[in-house]
């Protein structure tokens, strides 16, 4: 399905870290957060582990920088945390929930809570999900986190869509670009997807460039990275190279890799038409996020 499809039905796929709606004053009943379904893939799936190679390891990156890493190794299943708010802002910190994406349904802080060493976000039926925003950004960088989604329910015509997005720190969007590195059009699917896209002026369609890779099992984990440069944004997944984009200025927009400072957000958005159709249940578990410096 063509980008600008999907942006005709759902309008902004995404807001950062201050660009919220208004949230009304009735705000919803805050939905709490439920495991997967019993006999799910998270039933069936081995524990979190690093027995793969990461990017980071194979590249020798280095130490990651501790205000924008976090390994999630707290919290537990009998007593799931809040993501560290020392390194994270969640929806809704002080006024409720906010609205999703495209203002369809709405991100919680409940559906998003470190469970056992894992970060999960749970995307519910009727729209309402979790959301996450980095307070550290930098100018250039690498980024890696261990990922894997999965849908936990059936029959909507809807997805939740699990995304890695690096966000202008001013958020001033698309002025100062927005690079989704990892950007997956079903949760569990069999292809990792990422839109990177270019600074522009505003009131123009879409700049940006995509990358797809097919035959891979996003219900397990992968380690997806991007390193961003004043050279090159180049994306891995594995420990291997996925994609690297350079260049491409024109009358409207900046080089691809001519952003300003960004930071991460972790985000399960729901993709619908409107407020009222249901959207298939999924969870989106991050086992660890690094932030490295260039060196």
């Amino acid at each position: 399905m063509e980008r600008t499809d999907r942006q005709s039905r759902t309008g902004r796929w995404r807001r950062g870290r201050g660009a919220r709606l208004a949230v009304s004053a009735v705000v919803a009943v805050l939905v709490a957060v439920a495991g997967p379904a019993q006999g799910g893939p998270r039933a069936a799936a081995a524990a979190p582990s690093d027995d793969g190679v990461s990017a980071a390891e194979r590249y020798g990156w280095g130490t990651p920088l501790p205000d924008g890493t976090d390994e999630f190794d707290y919290g537990s299943p009998s007593q799931p945390a809040p993501p560290d708010p020392a390194k994270w802002e969640t929806a809704g910190d002080s006024d409720g929930c906010w609205p999703g994406n495209g203002g369809h349904g709405q991100r919680c802080p409940q559906n998003a809570r470190v469970v056992g060493g894992v970060l999960e976000e749970v995307g519910d039926g009727d729209g309402t999900t979790g959301w996450l925003a980095s307070r550290f950004g930098q100018q250039y960088g690498r980024w890696e986190a261990r990922v894997r989604s999965y849908p936990t329910g059936a029959g909507a015509a809807w997805t939740y869509h699990p995304l890695l997005i690096l966000w202008p720190d001013s958020e001033s969007w698309p002025q100062d670009g927005e690079y989704d590195y990892l950007e997956d059009e079903v949760p569990g699917g069999d292809c990792a997807q990422a839109n990177i896209h270019y600074p522009q002026d505003a009131g123009v369609p879409t700049q940006q460039e995509s990358a797809q890779k097919c035959g891979v099992d996003m219900t397990q984990w992968h380690d997806v990275a991007v390193e961003w440069t004043p050279d090159h944004v180049t994306g891995y997944l594995d420990g291997a190279e996925w994609y690297s984009f350079s260049g491409g200025a024109d009358d409207v927009r900046r080089c691809v890799q001519c952003a300003g400072s960004l930071h991460q957000t972790l985000q399960l958005d729901a993709v619908r038409d409107n407020d009222t159709d249901p959207v298939q249940s999924a969870v989106y578990e991050v086992d660890w996020a690094r932030v490295y410096a260039l060196s």
